[in-house]
């Protein structure tokens, strides 16, 4: 009976040794070819030039921003119907656009301004003087693109809200004022019951 067991054994042990054996195989080539992605990736990203500094890389892009914005005007009060070619055409005197930018919220509706992006710097002082230019009926403000500066958020003050229980900052505190009951005593009060349990 024991040796029955033992031979039992012995086959399982046989059988699973060609499944170990392939099941190493597998993983084996599953490691060859992580490795072979591995190095393609690498390829790829070194011939895309996107392993750099990262800080290197945003000082870069922070100065291509800077040169864009330096040949670019904002335009406000665009009409809601107009179009980018009527933008465009409107400034096409001041020197060659490369770009027209019309912003508009996330339901697809113009916020009423533009960006006009010119390819020499030279056409930004030309632009300039269309200010309070009308284009549909609605007289234009033109103005120098500003850069963003990233990590400077622009500071709005918030004007105090009646409704809101605390005073505003720099308010002189008024005087502290005990309670007319006695000191530390609470006045509760409680609500009748209309309608009593008891009858």
């Amino acid at each position: 009976m024991e040796g029955d067991d033992v031979d039992m054994d012995a086959a399982e042990t046989n059988e699973s040794v060609p499944e170990l054996d392939d099941m190493k195989k597998r993983l084996k080539e599953m490691e060859d070819e992580a490795a072979a992605l591995l190095e393609m990736q690498a390829k790829v990203e070194k011939e895309m030039g996107s392993v750099q500094d990262p800080s290197a890389s945003t000082a870069a892009s922070q100065a291509n921003r800077e040169e864009v914005d330096s040949r670019s005007v904002f335009v406000g009060n665009v009409d809601y119907l107009c179009t980018p070619e009527e933008v465009q055409q409107h400034f096409q005197a001041c020197g060659t656009i490369n770009r027209v930018t019309i912003r508009s919220d996330k339901y697809g509706q113009p916020k009423g301004y533009a960006y006009v992006e010119f390819l020499e710097s030279v056409a930004v002082q030309e632009a300039l003087l269309l200010n309070e230019s009308e284009l549909h009926g609605r007289q234009l403000k033109v103005t120098v693109k500003r850069t963003n500066l990233p990590g400077m958020k622009q500071f709005r003050a918030r004007r105090p809200s009646p409704y809101m229980g605390f005073p505003p900052r720099g308010a002189p505190m008024p005087p502290y004022l005990f309670s007319p009951y006695g000191y530390g005593k609470v006045l509760r009060y409680r609500m009748p019951m209309r309608y009593s349990p008891y009858g």
